[in-house]
């Protein structure tokens, strides 16, 4: 064998130790990388289980801080105090509907005793027109001036049913000591025993006013 043969065959045996040599370091680096892998799987595994637990423990802590703030929350002293004024206004205006009604209430009352001051004063003038006209015969009746102050007794009497004067009924009543008078005793055979025979004069209301009780004889 020549020393060309030679040297081909031993640089091909140097050429297949060098494949083998770098097959084998491709291997091991193969493996690193697999292993380099999992290593970093099994962190990022334990890093999202570690960031899931915090996040699981900060939300239990929040929850537990909620429940036990609203325990323990303590009054604001702004709502106190608007309640207290809310309660005030509440009260003022209660006074003050209740003034209002006490008032119109004292203003009617006082209305109603000036207008049966000055009915008690009309009385005796309508009394005297009835007793004036209960003294003219038939034929006077028919005269002019008569019939006059017929109509002027007619028309006083209209004006004070429009301001609420009624008439008290008495004859064939029953006695009520709230409407009549009675300043007499009689008998009759028409009535029973208290009631109403005779009114001497008339009686008057102004709405449920008793103005003048009518001056009445009951049957005894």
């Amino acid at each position: 064998m020549s020393e060309q043969e030679k040297k081909i065959l031993e640089n091909e045996d140097l050429s297949s130790e060098e494949t083998a040599e770098a097959a084998a370091d491709n291997g091991t680096a193969e493996e690193g990388s697999a292993e380099a892998v999992q290593d970093g799987e099994t962190a990022d595994g334990s890093a999202e289980a570690d960031e899931t637990t915090e996040e699981g423990g900060e939300a239990a802590e929040g929850k537990k801080s909620k429940l036990f703030g609203k325990k323990n929350k303590k009054p604001d002293p702004r709502d106190e105090k608007i309640k207290e004024l809310e309660d005030r206004d509440l009260r003022r205006m209660a006074e003050f509907e209740n003034f209002r009604k006490r008032s119109e209430k004292e203003k009617a009352q006082m209305f109603d005793m000036g207008a049966k001051s000055i009915v008690e004063k009309l009385l005796p003038v309508v009394d005297n027109f009835e007793r004036g006209l209960a003294t003219l015969t038939d034929e006077q009746k028919e005269e002019p001036f008569a019939q006059g102050v017929e109509k002027v007794y007619q028309q006083l009497n209209k004006t004070l049913e429009e301001m609420g004067v009624t008439a008290i009924e008495a004859v064939g009543k029953e006695f009520d000591p709230n409407l009549h008078n009675a300043v007499m005793q009689t008998e009759s055979d028409e009535y029973e025993s208290g009631i109403v025979a005779q009114e001497l004069q008339k009686g008057y209301m102004y709405r449920d006013i008793v103005v003048r009780h009518s001056m009445v004889a009951v049957v005894q």
